[in-house]
């Protein structure tokens, strides 16, 4: 059964310019693994925005915030991005779809949270 469902969009220009004002706002929102995924590409911004949006988009779902170093976008070996979430509490759901897309301008994320 679908318990909650998010989406979000934004302005990759808006990530470029808060990183390059505020390098502290990778580490607050982004984990590690997040950053040396994004970093090293060509289009970096692309790939931050589409994470900040996944977690939005998840909050969304999930009806409530939690830290954002505990929502994660890691990327399967076919390439399939995957939200795993850190939570110290349970947060209701069993199951999470993510789907992201970027353009050089705009950044896009979906989440479908399920329940058994």
């Amino acid at each position: 059964m679908i318990i909650g469902v998010g989406i979000d969009i934004l302005e990759v220009d808006r990530v470029k310019k808060v990183v390059e004002r505020n390098l502290r706002f990778l580490g607050r929102v982004f984990t590690e693994n997040e950053t040396q995924y994004s970093l090293p590409k060509k289009n970096k911004y692309q790939h931050l925005a589409a994470r900040f949006a996944a977690k939005e988009a998840f909050f969304k779902a999930i009806g409530k915030r939690i830290s954002w170093t505990e929502v994660e976008v890691v990327n399967e070996p076919s390439g399939q991005p995957r939200l795993l979430v850190h939570a110290k509490e349970d947060l209701g759901f069993t199951r999470c779809h993510l789907s992201l897309s970027h353009l050089a301008e705009h950044a896009l994320a979906v989440v479908v949270l399920e329940k058994d």
